[in-house]
């Protein structure tokens, strides 16, 4: 018996909702799929989105999203500085952000560690030479276990660390976004008289003698002596300082990267940092990154005794001959480094 048109019609109606039922079944089994292998990012309490990698957790999620319930006091004082940065930054937005958009040269101070999703920002005399050591254990894939056995001139070798401007603007995009970002500061006179005794009071640093102490011997010290001005090894911390203040310096290239403001070398106004440790609290705050990078159990920061470290007592020495009204014009160059990383202005100081 041959079908009605009525019940043809009506087989067809079944077969397009069969059909419709079976490609709803598919592409929810799609879906399904695609969300076990790319997980919904979640948003925490921190405001920053985090993606929840399947088998493993990156050192971004192990900071914003942490296992425990309830913050640790470590992970709040971290959040208190990256605030400090952030308020600083939106209170001083003309100055900290003259430049809407980085290069890849600026780039150049940030190690990249693909391994364990990392970045860091070295900054010179805030014991950079340590966590470059620390950086080549974390990158070189068991050729390194102690970082103490590499020596200091080995860590500072640049072919040894890959750093952020060798990539490509998609790949840069992709690791700021992704990586874990973090920076160790110090108070900055601290670090400046630092930056001073080791490059101008020691006889072995010949280099900076040349390149920087012949010149500043010849713009600040009257009747200089003909050895002085070729030999450039005997530079006064207050004329170091004259150097620094002089318009005229900061006109012809930029500091060298030893006295370099912090907010100069890693910009943090245009970078979000992770966490921002102190020199003041080196060994907690170091192996703090190190337990986040989920390596704690065998890497431990290496911390040593060093009886020629600048103290805050010493630099209040080097202070005590530099004048009021170049203790406030060098106050005014270093002033966003003491505002962003909340280090108070100096006892010893008399500003104007």
């Amino acid at each position: 018996m041959k079908p009605t048109l009525f019940e043809v019609m009506r087989m067809s109606r079944i077969c397009r909702m069969a059909l419709v039922t079976c490609l709803g079944s598919f592409i929810l089994v799609i879906f399904y799929f695609q969300s076990m292998l790319h997980p919904v990012m979640r948003r925490n309490t921190f405001g920053m989105d985090i993606c929840c990698r399947k088998g493993s957790r990156s050192p971004l999620q192990e900071l914003y999203n942490p296992t425990q319930l309830e913050l640790s006091n470590t992970a709040i004082l971290h959040q208190m500085r990256r605030d400090q940065v952030t308020d600083t930054c939106r209170a001083n937005s003309v100055t900290s952000r003259k430049r809407r958009v980085l290069t890849p040269n600026d780039l150049k101070h940030l190690v990249v560690d693909e391994d364990h999703e990392l970045i860091y920002c070295y900054v010179p005399k805030v014991a950079c030479t340590n966590w470059k050591r620390v950086m080549m254990v974390l990158t070189g894939r068991g050729k390194y276990s102690d970082p103490m056995e590499i020596p200091a001139n080995e860590a500072h070798v640049s072919a040894n660390l890959k750093t952020l401007n060798q990539y490509s603007i998609p790949e840069i995009n992709h690791r700021l976004k992704n990586y874990l970002k973090f920076l160790f500061v110090r108070e900055p006179f601290e670090r400046l008289v630092s930056a001073y005794r080791n490059k101008f009071t020691q006889k072995y640093n010949t280099s900076f003698h040349k390149r920087y102490g012949t010149k500043i011997v010849k713009r600040q010290r009257k009747n200089a002596t003909q050895e002085a001005l070729r030999k450039g090894d005997d530079v006064k911390f207050e004329e170091f300082v004259a150097y620094l203040i002089d318009p005229l310096t900061q006109r012809e290239e930029p500091f060298n990267e030893h006295w370099q403001t912090v907010y100069s070398l890693c910009h943090p106004c245009h970078i979000h940092y992770d966490l921002i440790g102190k020199y003041e609290t080196l060994e907690d705050d170091s192996n703090y990154v190190l337990q986040l990078a989920g390596v704690s159990s065998y890497l431990k920061f290496p911390t040593y005794a060093k009886s020629t470290k600048t103290t805050d007592e010493m630099t209040t020495e080097f202070f005590q001959n530099i004048s009021m009204e170049h203790q406030t014009q060098l106050y005014d160059v270093y002033k966003l480094d003491f505002l962003m990383f909340n280090y108070s202005v100096p006892s010893y100081l008399k500003l104007e």
